[in-house]
């Protein structure tokens, strides 16, 4: 009798223990990545303008390759297709997946502005970039200043541009920050300087080389002559150099852009183009990391800075020809 209370007695213990792990077990809560330091790992979206425009890709690549020194920063990188719906879409998304960082490569800075301050209503730490978008409380910028860019170009251009001459005009999007100030630039320092010079073709081709060479053709049609090629990036400019770079009835006309892509540099060394400005992709995106940094550790609250554009011309374009082969843009 004792033998079988005690063989009882064990068998009620199995089933109660058996009982007990057969109970769900708690919701696990999700712990945040860390670094093999320990640290916090950040997720970051750098939401691009188009990469199919030579300056947002080389951006877009140089975020890519910073964003690797940092262990604490986890990179995804989207491209908005020079489209506001699609990039607004790509802004509410990483909205929706709770990314610690935006930074947004506006495609028209006013259409990207109602989203980036939904970021900033969320929390996120927002920056935007080439080209800023002002007065949003609570978000930070990386930039170049747009007028200065175009203004080293134009004061060059009041010395090299000859007497009576025709040009044509290459904008960027309207209501782009850059584009807007570029253009206001060339206006007030070389076009309202030089009354004798007469703009024979003026269209906006969104920074895109296949929309300048479009325009370029036209152009081309319809003037004998075209002294100069007066464009708001290099990327435009490289397209209508493109369209007239067997003709010998142009061999002698005068190109500006901004941006410095190795492209560019390149058609300067050949002599095809003029000059354009920096604006370093690669100083960008060492800025951008640093404020994203900066800010998702608490450092600083906002940040709103700015870096430099040089002039390139032939003088100088061995240097940053260089400074592109030590990046890989130039093999």
């Amino acid at each position: 009798m004792k033998k079988w209370l005690v063989a009882f007695l064990v068998v009620s213990l199995m089933a109660s223990i058996l009982a007990g792990c057969s109970q769900p077990a708690p919701a696990a809560t999700e712990a945040p990545e860390e670094s093999e330091t320990g640290e916090k790992v950040y997720r970051v979206a750098y939401i691009a303008r188009a990469q199919a425009d030579s300056f947002a890709a080389w951006l877009a690549n140089a975020v890519k390759e910073e964003a690797a020194k940092y262990d604490n920063i986890k990179l995804d990188v989207f491209d908005g297709q020079a489209n506001d719906d699609t990039e607004n879409g790509l802004i509410e998304n990483a909205i929706t997946n709770k990314y610690d960082c935006i930074m947004i490569q506006p495609n028209n800075g006013e259409a990207q502005r109602p989203y980036a301050e939904k970021a900033v209503a969320a929390g996120i730490v927002t920056i935007t970039t080439n080209a800023r978008i002002s007065g949003i409380e609570g978000a930070s910028s990386v930039d170049a200043d747009p007028y200065a860019q175009a203004a080293v170009n134009a004061v060059l251009a009041l010395e090299q541009v000859p007497k009576d001459a025709k040009v044509v005009v290459l904008n960027g999007p309207p209501g782009n920050f850059h584009a807007d100030a570029r253009r206001e630039s060339w206006q007030k320092e070389f076009f309202d300087k030089r009354p004798d010079v007469t703009i024979v073709g003026e269209e906006i081709a969104n920074w895109n080389k296949d929309e300048a060479m479009n325009y370029m053709e036209t152009w081309v049609q319809a003037n004998d002559r075209i002294d100069a090629i007066i464009s708001m990036n290099d990327n435009m400019a490289a397209g209508a150099l493109e369209v007239i770079k067997d003709n010998p009835k142009f061999k002698d006309i005068l190109s500006y852009g901004v941006d410095g892509t190795a492209e560019a540099c390149l058609l300067i060394e050949s002599g095809a183009m003029t000059a354009t400005s920096l604006q370093s992709a690669y100083d960008l995106a060492t800025k951008l990391l640093d404020t994203a940094n900066k800010l998702l550790t608490g450092v600083e609250k906002q940040i709103d800075t700015d870096i430099d554009c040089p002039l390139i011309t032939k003088d100088n374009v061995q240097q940053y020809i260089e400074m592109h082969k030590r990046a890989g843009a130039i093999k």
